[in-house]
């Protein structure tokens, strides 16, 4: 189970004004601006459960996951997964975690992919018959074949992803976070990733946190939904409330305005969009 209460995490920035004076300046008396990335943030995630975490950029997604995975350390509040602190108890922690960035790769550049899969089996102390056992499953499951002989350089974005989830599940996790898995993917691509996710909880039980702009991808994957926004959980719940949060914000605008037509579609897009100008995010 992942429980977080209360959890802030700021920012401090510096900010400049362009040009070799200001760059001088900046020396002596730099400016700082504080950014709250979250701001009491709540929620309970129960085993076995798939959760949809959205929200436009800068609404906290990332540092959330960061901090549920122990990259980051909360300014306050209270997180636990499994029972673990994840930023004191890292080593641990990190045997009972998989996460996949999309923008980001753990897959060593210049190296056949089963290279990279063999470093991480030693890096996680994976015995030789899980690993072996792991390998075969998620070789077939993710159709990479002659993939793991290919260096990552050589590799499509589609079937590095496909390589990079494989890498995170080698050890068997709880718990599977996903930061924007399916970005840049084509739709064949996007399809099989959908496909394994869901196979992998329903096989494993394994406890997934999504991230993505993609909403076929929250469609798919996730009956439960968290919006942030300005790093604060705006609505949990399902679909289906999303669309009628979103259909009451409508009806508060004139008939017939661009925004109240918008969310009479039944695209969840544009009810997504439309929560986003309601609540000014």
């Amino acid at each position: 189970m992942i429980t977080m209460e209360h959890v802030c995490k700021t920012y401090r920035i510096a900010r400049r004004n362009a040009g070799f004076g200001e760059a001088i300046r900046a020396l002596f008396h730099r400016e700082y601006e504080e950014i709250h990335a979250l701001d009491d943030i709540s929620f309970t995630i129960h085993d076995g459960e798939m959760v949809g975490y959205i929200g436009p950029n800068g609404a906290g997604k990332s540092s959330t996951i960061k901090i549920l995975s122990g990259i980051l350390t909360p300014d306050s509040g209270t997180v636990l997964v499994d029972g673990r602190i994840p930023y004191r108890d890292r080593v641990h922690h990190v045997r009972e975690i998989g996460v996949v960035f999309g923008q980001r790769s753990q897959l060593w550049w210049d190296v056949p992919v089963i290279d990279s899969y063999e470093l991480l089996k030693d890096i996680y102390s994976i015995p030789q018959s899980t690993y072996r056992e792991n390998l075969d499953e998620l070789t077939e499951l993710l159709a990479l074949g002659d993939l793991l002989r290919s260096p990552a350089r050589q590799l499509s974005l589609g079937q590095r992803m496909r390589c990079e989830l494989a890498a995170s599940l080698l050890h068997s996790p709880k718990t599977l976070f996903l930061d924007e898995p399916t970005i840049g993917l084509d739709a064949v691509s996007k399809l099989a990733v959908r496909d394994f996710i869901k196979k992998q909880n329903a096989i494993h039980h394994t406890t997934v946190i999504l991230t993505t702009h993609d909403m076929q991808d929250i469609e798919a994957l996730s009956e439960r939904i968290l919006l942030i926004g300005k790093g604060k959980i705006l609505l949990d719940g399902t679909l289906g409330d999303i669309e009628k949060a979103a259909a009451a914000a409508s009806s508060d605008m004139p008939a017939g305005s661009p925004s109240a037509l918008s969310a009479q579609r039944s695209s969840l897009d544009e009810a997504i969009a439309e929560l986003y100008r309601a609540y000014d995010i």
